[in-house]
């Protein structure tokens, strides 16, 4: 039975098309597959092992499981034409037809929610149904780091209800192209592990609680590769050289 899910999991991350529906022997009916996803999403099964995963490495670099400090930041991609025009929306800032993505990461850039909406709704007004959200399933936090997107009136909003600090990261004045940015560069590294599998590239998928299932999918795996690695990558940057002499 392990075996089997394991091989529903390994599918569960790849795009169904119409050529996979002729499936190798070895490979169980994308119905199968497709229900085990349901199943599991709708069970609260993907949710639960994201915090547990991010819980155990949280604990292996000595911190609190349960983070304080969060940063959130949304991503505009473009829907397929699988996605209902009830779900989508056109972002006019980033001139994109399809969902946004609101992340919240802790200060590892481990996932702690993620919400799907679509693309035309406001940061700051995703973010009211998101801090709500936060407040009940993580009461220990007490800040949140975010662009000017989730500025002014929800500041104040935040911190009277839901007794949540909220700090704004503003790029510097007179500055062109990439820059890094203080606390922010942690969000946008999680959006781009996201990336990293190829389905996230766009949003395929009917309903919004998918599209935030294949998200968590996508950062299960890379957390569950960082847990199993047998020793720690080491940048050549930070390497250091032995003495000499």
């Amino acid at each position: 039975m392990d075996g089997a899910k394991r091989v529903v999991r390994q599918r569960v991350d790849r795009p169904v098309t119409v050529d996979e529906k002729v499936q190798a022997v070895a490979d169980p009916p994308w119905e199968t597959v497709y229900g085990f996803f349901w199943r599991w999403n709708r069970a609260g099964v993907v949710t639960s092992i994201r915090d547990q995963l991010r819980r155990r490495i949280r604990t292996g670099k000595g911190r609190c499981p349960h983070p304080v400090i969060l940063i959130v930041d949304s991503q505009s991609v473009k829907g397929a034409s699988t996605v209902g025009k009830d779900s989508r929306g056109y972002d006019a800032a980033k001139k994109i037809n399809g969902r946004k993505r609101h992340i919240t990461v802790d200060a590892l850039g481990l996932p702690v929610m993620i919400t799907v909406t679509p693309a035309d709704i406001q940061d700051g007004d995703a973010a009211r149904d998101v801090f709500w959200r936060l407040r009940l399933t993580q009461p220990q936090i007490t800040q949140v780091w975010a662009d000017r997107g989730y500025a002014g009136d929800l500041v104040d909003w935040a911190r009277e209800p839901l007794w949540l600090s909220s700090r704004i990261v503003s790029r510097p004045k007179g500055t062109k192209g990439f820059v890094v940015l203080p606390r922010r560069w942690k969000v946008e590294r999680t959006i781009g592990w996201c990336m990293n599998a190829r389905r996230n590239a766009r949003d395929y998928e009917r309903l919004p609680q998918h599209s935030e299932a294949h998200l968590n999918w996508a950062l299960i795996t890379m957390m569950t590769r960082r847990l199993t690695r047998e020793s720690p990558r080491t940048s050549p940057w930070t390497r250091k050289t032995p003495a000499t002499g």
